[in-house]
């Protein structure tokens, strides 16, 4: 199983509570049977969600402390209930701004409302995510110079899906602020917005403006939007076994943690096999999570697009992380000054906003690339769309050569991008890039044709047209409810067969 050394930024998502696992199957049936039962008795659906959600998170951070072997100070259910807290106590104070917001008509009044919030949810966000990595560096830098510091074996336990909930949260403070959202009526409405635990772990990140009137009213039983759940579920599943978890076991891990022992060919395809692997890892979270979120009658945000057909960076940040690219647009790039500043201002503003959101994802200089390199890549084609006199979704190729070489060349900035992504640390990094570029080497011997026909499988369902995809589902959703179990039955034997003994982490619920 994938894990990560204690004292490292990055966080761990426990086992038991990963959408893959038989627990979360069974935590889904009896919420959803619970859910639609308490209609007839009229009883409050909001606050059975509210109370399943915090017990979701509160059982997860508490098998997170344990799993690490950490001993956090108030030990791991002390640990638990602080965890929960932060989400609790934030969400009580944001609701109260956004009412007070709403009435407050003095200009510093109203600044200093929405400063209370950001600082909160940044201060918790900086404490939990950056803290071991600050500490860490500082110890190192100390020591470096002859201080001689001790490291005191303090390690703070990440609270999975912090990086999350904070953005959903200040964007709701900020936009009440800037008076584009009314705010929640429902203080139980707004505690479900936050805590809702279909997108809690991993997003996607969902904005107020969203799912607040979605709470507002009373959702109804529709056959039709479970059966769509129920496919998103199966599908993500699919994606996330069979195609994730056997490039990640069977390839991607082994060469990664050791790549000076693989040929160029080898490496190089296993940088291909983490791209496939990160998306259909995270797609199918999100598909997992939407699909959940159908079972209740709600409604969560696309967050993928078929994101290795993107044509340049740009269109591949409209078809990747959508919540989360569009969140960095508007309550960063946009603040910035976007756009409306000339050139080089705008190429300032997205190199901040890319290298601000790999930091998003952990407090490490791999991050810090991978965001560079990204925020590199959307200067140099808002450059080129300048001199051209062309925006992101004008004068695209029209020849279909143009557009194949458009793709390919986009993915393999993508793919050189993700080694940083992946790799433990910058010398891992190194390694894996030294390893494709000198000396070629041909061997295939770690290329299993299983693994070959995963990868190419896997890669030629990516570029399917969306409306087979649409098809698919609309046959699935129109058929006998005897028709749709047996389809689902099949996909169990199938997940069953090719399942590993533990269930694998998403990758992004360390994040």
């Amino acid at each position: 199983m994938f894990t990560l050394p204690a004292g490292l930024s990055r966080g761990y998502v426990p086992a038991a509570l990963l959408f893959n696992s038989p627990l979360y199957g069974v935590f889904l049936i009896a919420c959803f049977a619970v859910f639609w039962s308490l209609r007839r008795f009229r009883l409050p659906r909001a606050l059975f969600l509210v109370v399943a959600s915090y017990g979701f998170y509160f059982y997860g951070t508490l098998d997170t402390a344990r799993e690490q072997n950490q001993n956090p100070p108030l030990g791991a259910i002390g640990w638990s209930f602080l965890c929960l807290g932060v989400i609790f106590v934030g969400s009580t104070i944001d609701f109260w701004i956004g009412k007070r917001l709403a009435k407050e008509e003095r200009p510093r009044a109203r600044k200093a409302l929405l400063l209370v919030s950001i600082v909160y949810y940044l201060g918790v966000l900086s404490i939990f995510k950056y803290f071991n990595f600050a500490a860490d560096s500082f110890v190192s830098l100390a020591n470096s110079v002859g201080m001689h510091v001790s490291r005191q074996h303090i390690h703070i336990v990440l609270p999975f899906g912090i990086s999350f909930f904070t953005f959903e949260t200040m964007s709701y403070t900020i936009d009440v602020y800037r008076r584009e959202l009314e705010p929640a009526q429902k203080y139980l409405d707004y505690l479900l917005f936050v805590a809702f635990f279909p997108h809690l772990v991993a997003g996607p990140i969902v904005r107020p403006r969203q799912m607040l009137p979605q709470l507002a009213s009373e959702p109804k039983w529709d056959a039709n939007e479970h059966a769509q759940g129920l496919w998103l579920i199966a599908g993500g599943l699919l994606k996330k076994i069979v195609i994730g978890d056997f490039l990640a076991q069977n390839l991607v891990k082994r060469v990664f943690d050791n790549p000076e022992r693989f040929s160029n060919l080898e490496t190089l395809v296993a940088v291909y096999a983490y791209a496939i692997q990160i998306y259909a890892d995270f797609s199918g979270y999100t598909d997992v999570a939407i699909g959940s979120a159908h079972l209740f009658g709600y409604e969560l945000p696309k967050n993928f697009d078929q994101p290795y057909k993107a044509q340049n960076l740009q269109d591949f940040w409209h078809r990747w992380h959508i919540s989360l690219s569009t969140w960095l647009r508007d309550y960063l790039y946009i603040p910035l000054g976007g756009s409306k500043k000339g050139s080089l201002m705008t190429y300032r503003n997205l190199m901040i906003t890319m290298v601000l959101g790999g930091l998003w994802h952990g407090a490490s200089w791999n991050f810090v690339i991978w965001g560079a390199l990204h925020g590199v890549a959307l200067a140099a084609t808002r450059m080129w769309q300048r001199r051209r006199g062309t925006t992101g979704g004008e004068a695209k190729p029209s020849s279909p050569l143009a557009r194949a070489f458009n793709v390919f060349c986009t993915f393999q900035y993508v793919c050189f991008a993700w080694i940083f992504f992946k790799a433990s640390d910058l010398e891992h990094a190194k390694l894996v890039i030294e390893q494709i570029v000198s000396h070629p080497t041909w061997g295939t011997a770690n290329l299993s044709p299983r693994v070959l026909a995963v990868l190419a499988g896997a890669l030629v369902i990516h570029f399917f047209p969306k409306d087979w995809v649409l098809r698919a589902r609309d046959t699935f959703v129109r058929a006998p409810a005897v028709v749709q179990g047996l389809a689902l039955a099949g996909v169990a034997l199938c997940l069953h067969a090719v399942a590993g003994a533990k269930a694998e982490p998403f990758v992004y619920g360390q994040f």
